[in-house]
């Protein structure tokens, strides 16, 4: 019964040991049922108790997080056996820490390590580059021979670099520098050189083929080689400081053929050297954190579960003693035993000889709404609690819209194909639910659709039902049962006619099609209007009956709550208001299909002498009589007239009834409720006065006003709920037109589609029509799950979501609470791997 009002909750004050206060804690943790309140509201968190432990556990999140980005950074799975590990005892946190503390420091100095093997394994691998392509350079310098190709890397300027090269010839002493740059830099690089220098320097560059690795971001990054040539010690500093502002990393570069040979093969045996030594640190790497990602899973577990436990601990209060640590928390009245036991367990745990205590305390305070649900009702209670939380034991409007959200969702959506296409969709994920879950999609818009996955399968369902009742499938008819309207016109008469009328009387079978609308009514050219009488007479039966059923869930409110008054000035007035406005309505619908019929004998009760129901009403209300036409009587039965006078001034006399009668009764009740309190002072006798306090609390009309409101507040508040009843009849009862109007517009829509699209391909006859065929249906398939069960089946969805929020709820549900938020492992560890996703 948790489901159609919450469930009973009670406040409880708790006492714990100061050894045994966190292994409760835990086992209340573990069983998630216990809504903590803070004693602390105005201590700074950082003035509270166990403030160092959190703090600990923040420092420990944070070395599991270095952690698992290295994890992830190297592509190592992590083992996740989904085992629920308990919360560790506050003495293994030191192990914890020193565990975490060993794996980042060795892990730091092994990352350490590796850059700056990689530095040096980087910058040998620069200089072997450069003694490669400068060997070209100086090799030029005596044979004055360069090959073409080379030429086209390393020379800009052929002319100049050919004078520069004698003159080197000549001259020994002309300086140069190496080093290698940025390749992108180069341009700028050569055009600062040439300005700042004054064309008196000579640059030769060649790009490095393959990429390095940026020891620092282990970014691959693309450079070039190049050689400054200069004459003079300013040319030397000037070149340096430009290569210095253009991040370019200069080598030393022997000048004889010996000494670069010699180089370079030093250079080689270093980076051979340095490749075995990098290959040993990444295993290392490697071995360390793959031993880590096996338990990186259970350690994040047990840390959140030790800063959630600290966390609430921070939310008790100390007593003088500083020895017991003192709780408030909400519990559900039906699981105190349960809260029993847990503490129990965690008592023994510690091994404290002092059993806990728990007492229930007396509240004026609103408690928390809770109801029990599983995965079906989840997705039905998150639409009421999306309009707003139920208000503390008032009546849920969940279990109910189980079945009325996806009916009505369905009267807009009839057609058995599209409610055919929404449940086979919804089968496949509730069919594979435990796979789908362990996917753990990170996709909003999927998730919402798995989320509402029952939601769905019961619209799907209705859909279906209601598209038998419209016999709708894709637009078209399903002729399962035959017609029960035969054409008595011979075969001759019909070619010659465009159109031929069939009177009920002679070509009907007088027996209904056993399931929904006949199929004739597909090819019929007054098909339109007929579904739109009968659609929109629907609507307003449906609209009027949930609506009722809104108020009557009023009156089981007010009885549950004791508010006598509430159903003598509010339920009494607003049911018979609506009964005898717009139940009446109904009534006439029902007495107008059953009394006048297409092949009656008795022409008062013929198809043209059912008086209109729209203008009935509009008469009814304006007190107008009805005027008859031929034969035919204004009115359905005898005595119509005075008894539509009389519906309506009942229903008029409820307005001020409902308008002044609370405030009236509300008034009078106080104002002998402060003479008798008058006459007991007067008289001074204790006893007398209990006993009247008594009988007043006895005699009172509701108890449902609150002492402390003033009459003023009162009475504005009746006013504005009168009008809005009163006029949220009409403007509610109009509001269900939707159902008519979202049902002929998804018809007609998908009518549409099929003589627009998929009508083509079954045109044409030859042999191209069959891949014609194949092409439009594909389109025609498409179209019908983007526009017709998609855009239409969210808009569906959104008009009876509004029929339920406004429509419906505003006749009882406040929804003025607030959720009941316990502590439990299972939220917090959940909630932490959503934001890490």
């Amino acid at each position: 019964m948790s489901l159609f009002r919450s469930e009973e909750m009670a406040l409880c004050q708790l006492f714990l040991q100061s050894e045994a206060a966190y292994a409760c804690v835990s086992e209340l943790g573990e069983l998630g049922l216990a809504q903590f309140r803070d004693l602390n509201p105005f201590v700074n968190a950082f003035q509270r108790k166990f403030v160092n432990e959190v703090r600990r556990c923040d420092e420990m999140e944070r070395k599991l997080r270095y952690l698992e980005k290295e994890i992830k950074k190297d592509g190592i799975p992590m083992l996740d056996s989904g085992e629920n590990v308990e919360a560790p005892q506050p003495r293994e946190m030191i192990d914890l820490e020193a565990t975490f503390e060993k794996l980042e420091n060795e892990l730091r100095e092994v990352n350490q390590n590796a850059e700056a093997l990689k530095r040096n394994y980087l910058e040998l691998t620069e200089l072997k580059h450069i003694l490669r392509k400068t060997q070209v350079f100086f090799d030029e310098r005596e044979i004055h021979d360069v090959d073409e190709s080379l030429t086209a890397n390393l020379i800009e300027d052929q002319y100049v670099g050919t004078q520069m090269m004698n003159l080197a010839a000549k001259q020994g002493h002309l300086g140069f520098v190496a080093g290698v740059i940025l390749r992108e830099r180069i341009p700028p690089f050569e055009r600062m050189l040439w300005r700042a220098c004054r064309g008196n320097v000579f640059l030769r560059q060649a790009e490095i083929d393959t990429p390095l690795e940026d020891p620092t971001t282990s970014d691959q990054v693309y450079k070039s080689v190049f050689i400054i040539f200069f004459q003079g010690d300013q040319l030397k500093i000037r070149v340096k400081k430009i290569c210095e502002g253009f991040r370019a990393t200069l080598y030393p570069c022997p000048e004889t053929p010996n000494d670069r040979r010699e180089m370079a093969v030093g250079v080689m045996t270093r980076i051979e050297d340095l490749n075995t030594v990098l290959s040993q640190t990444q295993d290392h790497r490697h071995r360390v954190l793959v031993a880590a990602a096996k338990s990186i899973k259970i350690w994040f577990t047990k840390v959140r579960k030790i800063k959630a436990i600290y966390h609430t601990l921070n939310l008790f209060n100390l007593d003088v003693t500083q020895k017991c640590l003192i709780a408030e928390c909400w519990v559900p009245v039906s699981d105190l035993e349960a809260i029993h036991l847990a503490l129990r367990r965690g008592t023994e745990r510690s091994g404290s000889s002092v059993p806990p205590i728990l007492n229930r305390m007396e509240t004026r305070e609103v408690p928390p709404t809770y109801f029990r649900l599983n995965k079906f009702t989840k997705g039905f209670q998150m639409l009421i609690d999306a309009y707003g939380v139920g208000t503390y034991r008032e009546a849920n409007p969940a279990p109910y819209a189980i079945i009325t959200f996806p009916f009505l969702f369905a009267v807009m959506f009839g057609d058995f194909g599209h409610g055919l296409i929404m449940t086979l969709f919804a089968l496949w994920m509730v069919m594979n639910e435990k796979p789908l879950i362990a996917k753990k999609s990170t996709s909003e818009i999927w998730n919402i659709f798995f989320g509402g996955r029952y939601i769905i399968l019961l619209m799907g369902f209705f859909s279906m039902y209601t598209g038998l009742i419209y016999n709708d499938f894709f637009s078209k008819s399903l002729n399962l049962f035959g017609s029960q309207w035969f054409v008595p016109q011979k075969s001759m008469y019909i070619f010659k006619e465009k159109d031929v009328m069939l009177d009920p009387k002679n070509a009907y079978a007088n027996s209904p099609y056993p399931i929904g609308l006949d199929p004739v009514w597909q090819v019929a050219d007054n098909k339109i209007n007929f579904l739109n009488a009968y659609k929109m007479k629907v609507s307003i039966i449906i609209g009027v009956c949930h609506m009722i059923f809104g108020v009557m869930m009023s009156l089981w409110n007010h009885m549950f709550f004791r508010k006598k008054i509430n159903i003598l000035c509010d339920f009494v007035p607003q049911i018979i208001f609506m009964t005898f406005i717009f139940f009446y309505l109904v009534l006439l619908v029902f007495h107008k299909w059953v009394a006048y019929y297409a092949t009656g004998d008795d022409e008062g009760l013929g198809p043209h002498c059912a008086p209109s129901i729209l203008i009935t009403f509009i008469n009814m209300v304006l007190f107008k009589n009805g005027e008859k036409i031929g034969e035919c009587e204004p009115y359905m039965y005898g005595g119509q007239q005075g008894f539509q006078k009389f519906l309506v001034v009942i229903a008029v006399l409820c307005i001020p009834w409902m308008l002044a009668g609370k405030p009236y009764l509300i008034y009078k009740y106080r104002q002998l409720q402060h003479q008798q309190f008058t006459n007991v002072s007067t008289a001074g006798l204790t006893e007398e006065s209990d006993q009247v306090q008594m009988a007043n609390g006895a005699a009172a009309p509701s108890g449902d006003h609150e002492e402390n409101e003033k009459m003023e507040d009162i009475v504005i508040h009746q006013a504005i709920h009168t009008i809005e009843y009163v006029l949220g009849c009409v403007s509610n009862t109009a509001s269900y037109l939707r159902l008519w109007a979202l049902s002929l517009a998804h018809a007609q829509l998908s009518e549409v589609l099929w003589g627009m699209v998929l009508r083509l391909g079954l045109q044409s006859g030859s042999w191209f029509g069959g891949v014609f065929l194949f092409m439009i249906f594909a389109a025609w398939a498409c179209l019908t799950l983007a526009i017709l069960v998609l855009m239409e089946g969210l808009s569906a969805f959104l008009h009876t979501l509004r029929l339920h929020w406004v429509e419906f709820q505003n006749k009882f549900y406040q929804g003025a609470g607030y959720p009941f938020s316990p502590f439990s492992f299972d939220t917090i560890l959940e909630t932490a791997q959503n934001v890490e996703e």
